[in-house]
């Protein structure tokens, strides 16, 4: 029997997770909420010992809906899909995976529990969507709708990232520069500066000296320092304690967390509009927009909002209650509700919201690149001109 990996939320809030044994996926989704728990995620352990496995990324994702898509409405047989899609994807691990989704199909295995055996890969709202399409014999529909769902999500990650890059390359650059200047290139002018007496040195060429000392001496230290900070900080972030901290701050950040608070409203707003739309239940598509929402502020909002639907209220109120979803976003659903529209109004939503990430982007990009160029010529000027000006001063006595 195949063991599974799981997290899951108590009835008190109290985040679990361990090992669990069962016939299938389902079936441990079954026994956790039969005990009472809230299930975020369920895994597969892998009997399998790979030292090397290549990642499939999002956007081959997006291309295999696509084209799955394609062919399903196109009258093609689902193997015959599949064994077309598996030859021609030139990702070995994808290629493989399908050639077993395949094996799984012709011999009996719905597709939607198929693509269930690989989590690393098709994510839950992915299965649920493709089980809500086999249920309705919508099958080309709702892979067409996943491939714009996954295409929209990718340009969306792809905007933010572009923002981020920027500034990050540039200010390492920068920070890298005045390392090297301070390590390595400022210490040749000491014996020009020792004839001079450290008395007789400008203010900034005397601090500009015992920083490059220090930086000198304690070279290999600080480097250590660095790498083990960055580590230390990137393991507290992975934990539940450090992701909440990470992600509340964030949002709280004057401009980078606008920006983020609209790349979490429009991915859950698209999220949920397409399951929705797809056929599947609010509670379930509530249970896998949490999961999916990349925001443990945002995923708690959700959750809260779940378990007051199951007790009868609107979707609009809790969010309302949440604080977290701004007033345009929250009447917009309600209308959405009031006029059953509501998979069509979360879609607007999320229209909105990535054209508002498009212009926040181009405007936080317009405000940084001058903020780097100034800061590098002012650092860098700065060593400069602390290094010449000693030099001015023996022309001038010289004179």
């Amino acid at each position: 029997m195949p063991k599974y990996s799981y997290k899951a939320r108590a009835r008190d809030g109290k985040i679990i997770s361990g090992d669990i044994e069962g016939d299938s996926k389902d079936a441990v989704i079954a026994r956790l909420r039969d005990k009472g728990y809230f299930v975020t995620s369920v895994k597969e352990k892998s009997r399998e010992i790979v030292l090397f496995k290549k990642k499939v990324k999002s956007y081959e994702i997006s291309v295999f809906a696509r084209q799955f898509a394609t062919m399903i409405a196109a009258g093609v047989p689902l193997v015959r899909c599949l064994s077309i899609v598996a030859e021609q994807n030139e990702n070995p691990r994808f290629r493989q995976v399908l050639g077993k989704i395949r094996q799984d199909v012709e011999g009996g295995t719905t597709f939607s529990k198929s693509l269930e055996k690989y989590p690393d890969i098709f994510s839950n709202l992915f299965c649920d969507l493709v089980k809500a399409g086999e249920a309705g014999g919508i099958l080309d529909e709702i892979l067409a709708r996943l491939a714009n769902y996954l295409e929209s999500s990718e340009q969306l990650k792809s905007k933010v990232k572009g923002a981020l890059t920027y500034p990050i390359v540039v200010a390492t650059i920068a920070i890298g520069v005045v390392f090297f200047l301070l390590t390595f290139v400022l210490p040749n002018f000491k014996n020009i500066f020792q004839g001079m007496g450290n008395s007789q040195l400008p203010l900034p060429t005397r601090v500009l000296l015992q920083v490059s000392d220090f930086l000198s001496a304690y070279f290999v230290f600080i480097i250590m320092g660095i790498i083990a900070m960055i580590y230390g900080l990137k393991r507290f972030f992975t934990t539940k304690q450090g992701r909440r901290i990470w992600d509340t701050n964030t949002l709280r950040t004057p401009v980078l967390g606008i920006l983020l608070r609209k790349v979490a409203i429009a991915k859950f707003t698209r999220t949920l509009g397409t399951l929705v739309a797809s056929g599947v239940p609010i509670l379930q598509a509530l249970e896998v927009t949490a999961s999916t929402a990349g925001n443990v502020v945002i995923s708690d909002a959700i959750q809260k909002t779940r378990v007051s639907i199951r007790e009868g209220e609107s979707i609009a109120d809790p969010l309302k209650a949440s604080g977290v979803f701004p007033p345009m976003v929250v009447q917009m659903i309600a209308v959405g509700e009031e006029t059953g529209e509501l998979d069509g109004m979360l879609i607007k939503i999320a229209d909105f919201y990535e054209q508002e990430v498009d212009t926040a982007v181009k405007g936080l990009t317009s405000i940084i690149e001058p903020i780097i160029i100034v800061f590098m010529g002012i650092v860098v000027g700065g060593i400069v001109m602390a290094i010449f000006l000693p030099m001015l001063e023996i022309v001038n006595q010289a004179a």
